[in-house]
């Protein structure tokens, strides 16, 4: 459903590409990972998304359809993105802010409908952020405000998700709490986009997993075919092994102390 084609992507100022003719696709109906280290490629992939960084070659689709053909508007009613990094600019009410992931369906002049209360009811109890809802967002902890941005992508609704590392400052509870959401979103038939540097639940939870290494696909496939210690060993520039999550048999990464120089 969301594809990239060969994209690649320069900064100014910097001698290698900070994508290299990255391809991979998130279908509906399933959760892709996308992972990596830091400077890897990771956030530029959805940066290039949503328009804040310019294509050197490539492209980029949805549904077969080039998001610079679909306008930005009519991309927003079938993707919400939830970016790595955003600081709230006006003292909205949790509800209010939460609200903002319909004004794409609404426009200027329309009123919201009860179809669109009732999603950002349900974005705000499956995000577990109902008792928040008359707080102001700029006296929530980091934590409570990344599950509130979290709940505005779920209210805007659409055919796809893409969250940048959405698990920021959350504590083991609520980390499993959304990647469990996220996984039940794919099985509701959306799209499921997920950057993250949490390999271990990444293993648990995705349908696929994209490895970037320096702005190129170093692996690709199932959490098995990608969870090899040669291969993340390299990527990765650590010592680890991979063994299996005992309570769900999945791969998991465990890395190791660094040899002694003694």
């Amino acid at each position: 459903m969301i594809a990239f084609h060969a994209v690649s992507v320069r900064y100014p100022r910097r001698g290698v590409p900070a994508l290299d003719a990255v391809s991979l696709a998130a279908p509906r109906g399933a959760l892709t990972a996308v992972v990596g280290p830091n400077g890897s490629g990771k956030s530029t992939l959805v940066r290039a998304l949503v328009g804040r960084v310019p294509l050197a070659s490539g492209r980029i689709t949805v549904d077969d359809r080039s998001v610079d053909d679909a306008g930005r508007r009519a991309l927003a009613t079938r993707v919400a993105v939830v970016v790595q990094r955003e600081e709230p600019a006006f003292p909205l009410r949790v509800h209010e802010y939460v609200a903002l992931g319909r004004y794409p369906h609404l426009g200027l002049f329309r009123a919201p409908s009860r179809a669109d209360r009732d999603a950002v009811m349900g974005a705000l109890m499956r995000t577990g952020v109902v008792h928040l809802v008359d707080r102001s967002i700029t006296e929530l902890s980091r934590g409570e405000w990344q599950r509130v941005r979290l709940a505005r992508a779920v209210a805007q609704g659409g055919d796809a998700i893409v969250l940048d590392e959405p698990t920021t400052f959350l504590d083991v509870g609520h980390e499993m709490g959304v990647f469990e959401l996220m996984s039940r979103l794919a099985k509701e038939g959306r799209a499921v986009l997920l950057v993250s540097h949490q390999l271990n639940l990444v293993a648990r939870f995705a349908d696929h997993i994209v490895l970037l290494h320096r702005g190129e696909v170093a692996a690709s496939g199932s959490p098995a075919d990608v969870m090899q210690g040669a291969v993340l060993e390299r990527v990765y520039e650590w010592p680890l092994v991979v063994t299996r999550d005992p309570a769900v048999g999945a791969p998991a990464l465990v890395p190791l102390r660094a040899p002694s120089r003694d």
